[in-house]
């Protein structure tokens, strides 16, 4: 499955790479691409083993706002 997530709060590179991480570690994530410019992230899960509060989670978790 695939996932856009708006992401509120990201100022920098070092901003959209620290979510990039974050959410690469979680099990079943297969792909991140975080975009500064647009401010969402757009993320490929095995929804069998993530749900979608999960990514959303992790994001508020790192400091950020996601919205869906």
């Amino acid at each position: 499955m695939k996932q856009k997530i708006a992401i509120e709060g990201m100022n920098c590179g070092h901003c959209s790479a620290r979510i990039e991480k974050g959410l690469s570690e979680i099990d079943g994530v297969s792909n991140v691409d975080v975009s500064l410019e647009n401010k969402e992230a757009n993320v490929a899960f095995d929804e069998s083993k993530v749900a979608i509060n999960d990514l959303v989670n992790k994001i508020e978790d790192l400091g950020f706002t996601p919205t869906i």
